[in-house]
């Protein structure tokens, strides 16, 4: 049973994020017609991004609806909280996004330039080699900057948190003023 809702729950995750992302990349195509086509090389990026909003809450709709497990400072649990789990999700598809963003918009200005030289108008073969070798640049350093971007220990206030779990972290630990949680990645 648990692999059944494990398989059904990627099997929505894929296909709601692939067709957020088809939708918005077709959408986005049809209004960029007339529009300068340096314009239209950013689509890939924006459908990037809507399947990220999508795909990433989806895959992790147990926390939001469950809460992910809070410690204190000390690692003690303190119970789980749904509005920890939505700041965790939040920062991860703010990282994901921005992880994507360089490897997906750095190229495209600079393959504009290039297809207007001599040398790609001699070997225009080499168009796919040097995007792929472009993204691959802007990975090696995007990923990891983006993954370091929020700590992957994330901490709140108890006083953000539901409050009825505000009042349990209270009366059994007075003196805890921040909730501790691992964001994910």
């Amino acid at each position: 049973m648990n692999a059944f809702l494990i398989c059904s729950q990627l099997g929505t995750a894929y296909v709601s994020a692939t067709t957020g992302a088809v939708a918005t990349a077709l959408g986005l195509n049809a209004l960029t017609k007339h529009i300068s086509p340096l314009v239209g090389r950013l689509v890939p990026f924006a459908a990037v991004a809507a399947a990220n909003c999508i795909n990433i809450p989806l895959m992790r709709q147990r926390e939001l609806k469950h809460g992910i497990p809070i410690t204190d400072e000390n690692d003690n649990r303190l119970g789980e909280s749904t509005t920890a789990a939505k700041q965790a999700i939040s920062q991860v598809v703010v990282s994901r996004i921005l992880m994507a963003s360089p490897g997906m918009a750095i190229p495209p200005f600079l393959m504009n330039t290039l297809e207007k030289k001599a040398f790609l108008k001699k070997f225009p073969w080499m168009s796919a080699p040097i995007q792929v070798v472009l993204v691959g640049f802007c990975l090696v350093f995007a990923t990891p900057l983006c993954c370091a971007l929020f700590p992957q220990k994330s901490s709140m206030s108890v006083s953000r948190l539901e409050p009825d779990l505000q009042e349990k972290i209270r009366v059994s630990h007075p003196g805890v003023e921040r909730i501790y949680f691992n964001k994910g990645l």
